[in-house]
């Protein structure tokens, strides 16, 4: 199979680091390799990666503090979303590509967890890191009202806008299962059923109450 794509789980709060190659080539790209970023760029040597480029989701500590050494293993590009707090090499914008051999990742600027959140889509292979935008079941956290709004709208832009048939990766293990598809979460996540951005604050105020009331965890 020349397509590489692994879910690695890398410590901290149950967060997920990947890797993405073309066996082909041999190039490839880490997405947030954070606590035990070793262990991620062991799996591109196992799989006879050369890493280019080290993608964060977004800049938040528990996904960018392996960032020094995967890139000191590697000597990959660090890149992440504008606004990023931390020493880029390069700032991602939305709308960018990212070509990892003969595949291309595009980068969507989807803000509300964080203003600098980014999320990737592998082109051609319907395959989407969500970072802490979109769990299993579940969306990331906001600080605010606008934070909010702004989250909503990145949510519903990614289900306009990605294929249906898109796999769905997270940053953190916080759903039923590790992994999920656009057209799951669309049906059965609680938020994405949300007819409006004011059910969908509703309903973030009210989660500990729901969860309860469900047998969510």
């Amino acid at each position: 199979m020349r397509f590489i794509f692994e879910q690695i789980r890398v410590g901290g709060d149950r967060n997920f680091g990947y890797l993405i190659g073309d066996r082909e080539t041999g190039a490839g790209v880490l997405v947030d390799p954070s606590y035990t970023p070793e262990a991620v760029v062991e799996r591109a040597t196992v799989q006879g990666l050369k890493i280019t480029h080290i993608l964060n989701t977004h800049g938040h500590s528990d996904h960018t503090n392996g960032n020094g050494e995967a890139r000191a293993r590697t000597g990959a590009k660090v890149a992440g979303g504008p606004g990023h707090p931390d020493l880029l090499d390069l700032t991602l914008h939305d709308g960018d590509r990212i070509a990892c051999g003969a595949y291309v990742i595009r980068v969507w600027h989807v803000p509300g967890h964080s203003p600098d959140h980014l999320a990737f889509l592998v082109e051609g292979q319907a395959a989407g890191i969500t970072g802490d935008l979109l769990f299993v079941g579940k969306v990331g956290g906001t600080y605010s009202e606008l934070d909010g709004r702004t989250e909503w709208a990145s949510l519903q832009r990614l289900l306009r806008d990605w294929p249906a048939n898109t796999t769905l990766w997270p940053g953190h293990d916080y759903g039923a299962r590790p992994s999920s598809t656009l057209a799951w979460e669309r049906q059965f996540n609680p938020f994405l059923q949300c007819p409006d951005v004011e059910a969908f604050l509703k309903l973030k105020e009210d989660w500990p109450t729901f969860k309860t009331r469900h047998g969510l965890r």
